[in-house]
């Protein structure tokens, strides 16, 4: 095989399997069979003449050749993508499909929707949602878009800052109809406690008082859930006091059927952040979804928009 059999589709399947690691994962989401990853990946290979992966029972890796070419693959693939897009433009709507994650219930309660509005807009557009509470690698899963709530870590994204989520603590009319109102924030540790199993340091509370002074309590309870949806079903049914996030429970608030507690006390808000891959950032149906998401997150309850709007690199350290 000579140079010219170095094709766009050969070249495809080997940056995914050297992203994913496994040939069988890839043919699903390219939707061809594994032999078919197999022959292109060989294919190319012998093209190049070079071994551009490393192949074992458990797991494939890219030799030192597999690494050089992957990065110039990358390069190339992304300016294919972003000329057809140039080109599609001059005669009518962008068209492809666009990869998102984003947190589960924040995804069911409000990005969903959202995406139903810009498909309304873009009717070429497809769009893969995928809902989850798991910090998944962008990259390796083939995602563009990720919306994440907390601090972040990933340092070879492009970050950008939608704002802070607001949080408040809640209870059901039952529940304190049952058990008391709290008052003062020591009153909580006399309180059952709604606590989220994935989220670090859950057992204790720290809010801030009207005049700037802290309280930091224990907040306890025998029921833990590692599901905003589960523990917004868990409210409603009375099983105890939760720090809810603001989107999470206002319709539930407005309805009556949650009340908010200690309301001159705040607990700390949380990031909300878009991250975009950067070799995706470019495309013109990723860079009409972010700018549609970030103006359309900005009206949701509770998303207090930061002072400034950025968009750039994480730092490792973040």
């Amino acid at each position: 095989m000579d140079k010219s059999d170095i094709t766009f589709e050969r070249m495809r399947s080997f940056v995914r399997v050297a992203e994913r690691g496994s040939l069988s994962a890839v043919a699903p989401e390219l939707g061809v069979g594994q032999s078919t990853i197999t022959r292109h990946v060989r294919e190319l290979e012998e093209a190049v003449g070079v071994p551009l992966l490393s192949r074992t029972t458990r797991r494939v890796t890219m030799t030192a050749e597999g690494s050089r070419y992957y990065a110039n693959s990358v390069q190339i693939l992304r300016l294919v993508e972003q000329a057809s897009d140039e080109a599609r433009g001059t005669r009518g709507a962008p068209a492809g499909t666009i990869r998102i994650s984003c947190t589960a219930a924040f995804g069911v309660l409000h990005v969903s929707r959202l995406i139903f509005a810009f498909q309304d807009r873009h009717p070429d557009i497809g769009v893969d949602l995928s809902l989850t509470d798991e910090r998944v690698d962008l990259v390796r899963e083939g995602v563009d878009i990720a919306l994440r709530l907390g601090p972040l870590t990933d340092s070879s994204l492009k970050l950008r800052t939608l704002g802070q989520s607001r949080r408040l603590l809640v209870a059901s009319p039952d529940y304190l109809a049952a058990r008391g109102r709290p008052t003062v924030p020591s009153d909580l540790s006399r309180h059952e406690g709604i606590r989220m199993s994935n989220v670090a340091g859950s057992e204790t509370l720290v809010l801030q008082g009207a005049g700037g002074e802290r309280h930091t309590v224990p907040f306890a309870g025998r029921l833990r859930i590692d599901h905003g949806l589960a523990a917004r079903q868990a409210m409603i049914a009375a099983r105890g006091i939760a720090p809810a996030h603001r989107w999470l429970v206002d319709d539930l608030l407005a309805a009556g059927l949650l009340e908010t507690i200690l309301a001159d006390y705040s607990l700390p808000s949380v990031p909300l952040n878009m991250l975009i891959v950067p070799e995706r950032a470019g495309v013109a149906r990723v860079r009409l979804l972010v700018e549609f998401l970030v103006e359309q997150i900005a009206a949701i309850p509770g998303i207090e928009k930061s002072r400034s709007i950025s968009c750039r690199p994480i730092c490792p350290e973040e």
